[in-house]
């Protein structure tokens, strides 16, 4: 009986996995093109059609322009293969499963022949409206390969200091620092983690991670000495922020705090909930009126009581790493208490990075942890419904009995995600992701002399 659930639950997994794929592939042909994804697209296909490879990226809000070569190849790479609208979101979605997969490994370890913790990451991760709303071409979405790498390689780095995974886990900081502004969340981590003996690196790998990163860099680096206002936006937001700027003011500090307990409940994104407008239903007012309501009450109750549980879970894994968190507290064997010390590494990382910014950080802003944010959910699920953790092994009910609720919040993830690809502030049954970027290339480049 118990190998026959299993089988179900592996079963769902991978269908899930299969759903996933198919919800980020429609969330991506039905993106509505503007700001960031246009600057991705604009630089993409000038370097696979013209060869000119910008040194700077995306313009930032407040702190300037990120690194330019990265995010431009991840466009302009497999235009240069295919020439299709479609071939970069084919690289961004294939990108984004593998670091949904690097993390299921992880969990996969730690808690061997439970299934039901993968189906967990399926539900808290994949599925989530949280990461399938982030499934348009822009920087942040790339991100969470990064987070992916960056908890798989820490894993595998507890206990032996391997060359290849001190080499990758270092890789996986640099990647985010082309991409996003974002990284040293990451770095800061990666710090507590050393610091607190969790990971066990080889300097040699990172010595030479490192100096792949500045390398890489070079052109860019250069462009700031030249000029140094590529670092800092033109706009009036830009004006009297600096470094500490969010700790002096407290509020982002404590919205990013609002974020962290957010990701791991059902207190979608504004844009993804209150920009749900049903405009396919116009020539019945009536019924687009009471849909409109009935979707928001519906949203935001479910916002209300997950956040409460969300709260419980956090509590729950603090008491659990309470007496772990120092340094020199004996060397930690528990797999549930290191992933939940990871998560308070990304909690305290966050923090940091919350205080030292000159901006309030958004939900895209925070991607790089939102894995980390999930960890003590999943912990308090499979502690509270299967039994205490002991090591790598969970007790507890029949897994068959679970098989329903799952299906229940996979359906309402789905429906979820189905309602914000058609109608949201980012997305719309009405856009064409293809004919919005044929409409660029035509009206920007000669293709016939080509």
């Amino acid at each position: 009986m118990l190998a026959d659930s299993d089988l179900l639950l592996k079963r769902l997994f991978w269908t899930g996995i299969l759903l996933g794929v198919g919800l980020s592939f429609w969330y991506q042909v039905n993106q509505i093109i503007d700001g960031d994804q246009l600057q991705m697209v604009q630089r993409g296909y000038l370097a696979a059609y013209e060869q000119q490879w910008p040194t700077t990226g995306n313009t930032a809000s407040v702190v300037g322009n990120v690194p330019g070569f990265l995010s431009t190849a991840i466009v302009a790479g497999p235009l240069m293969l295919w020439d299709s609208p479609y071939a970069p979101i084919l690289l961004l979605i294939i990108l984004r499963l593998v670091g949904v997969l690097l993390i299921d490994a992880v969990i996969r370890q730690a808690y061997p022949g439970i299934t039901v913790a993968r189906v967990m990451v399926l539900l808290l991760l994949w599925l989530n409206p949280w990461v399938q709303f982030d499934s348009l071409l822009y920087n942040p979405s790339y991100l969470i390969f990064c987070a992916g790498l960056h908890l798989y390689t820490a894993w595998r780095l507890r206990q032996t200091p391997k060359f290849w995974w001190s080499f990758l886990h270092v890789v996986s900081i640099g990647l985010a620092m082309q991409l996003h502004f974002s990284w040293p969340l990451l770095a800061m981590m990666s710090v507590f983690l050393w610091w607190r003996q969790l990971i066990r690196v080889n300097w040699c790998a990172v010595a030479a991670a490192a100096g792949l990163a500045v390398v890489t860099l070079l052109p860019y680096l250069y462009d700031v000495v030249s000029n140094p206002a590529i670092t800092q936006s033109a706009g009036a937001d830009a004006r009297g922020r600096y470094i500490g700027w969010g700790a002096v003011h407290v509020y982002p500090v404590l919205k990013s705090m609002v974020y962290w307990v957010r990701y791991a409940a059902w207190a979608f994104p504004s844009k993804l909930v209150n920009d749900a407008g049903f405009d396919w239903l116009t020539s019945w007012a009536w019924l687009e009126w009471t849909l409109i309501w009935l979707w928001r009450i519906g949203q935001y109750a479910l916002a209300a009581v997950t956040v409460i549980i969300a709260v419980i879970a956090n509590v729950m894994a603090y008491r659990k790493i309470r007496h772990h968190w120092r340094r020199r507290d004996g060397e930690v064997t528990d797999s549930t208490v290191w992933l939940l010390l990871y998560s308070l590494a990304a909690f305290v990382a966050m923090l940091i990075s919350a205080g030292l910014a000159p901006i309030v950080f958004n939900y895209w802003h925070l991607v790089l942890i939102l894995p980390a944010a999930l960890l003590p959910m999943l912990v308090w699920v499979i502690s509270t419904f299967y039994g205490e953790s002991e090591g790598s092994h969970v007790s507890g009910v029949s897994t068959r009995s679970s098989l329903k609720p799952m299906l229940i919040v996979a359906v309402f993830l789905i429906g979820t995600n189905i309602v914000a690809i058609n109608d949201s502030r980012k997305f719309s049954w009405q856009a064409s992701y293809a004919q919005q970027v044929q409409e660029y290339v035509d009206q920007t480049f000669d293709r016939g002399a080509r």
